[in-house]
C-alpha cells in the first residue's frame, strides 16, 4: 500500500519498492495488479507536483545591474 507521506521523495522510493516487487515475480496476479495500480498513480503524483513545481520556479535575472523577477520557462520554451 502506499505510504501516508506524499512528498516527491517518499513517492519515488516506494516507486522503487513496487518494482522490485514486480521484477522479482513472486507475487499472484491480483496483487502484481495492485502493485501496478498503486505505482500508476505515483507516477502521476510525482508528475503533478514536478508541473506544481515548475510553473512556480521563479528566475532572476540581472538586466543592466538591477535584478528582475521573471517566470521559468523550459529551454524548448524560451
Amino acid at each position: 500500500m502506499a505510504k501516508k507521506n506524499n512528498s516527491f521523495e517518499s513517492s519515488i522510493e516506494r516507486l522503487e519498492e513496487i518494482i522490485n516487487q514486480l521484477e522479482n515475480g513472486n507475487q499472484l496476479l491480483d496483487e502484481s495488479l495492485a502493485l501496478f495500480e498503486e505505482g500508476v498513480g505515483l507516477i502521476k503524483l510525482c508528475n503533478q507536483k514536478l508541473e506544481n513545481v515548475e510553473k512556480s520556479i521563479n528566475l532572476l535575472v540581472n538586466n543592466d545591474g538591477e535584478l528582475i523577477e521573471r517566470k521559468f520557462k523550459p529551454d524548448d520554451e524560451q
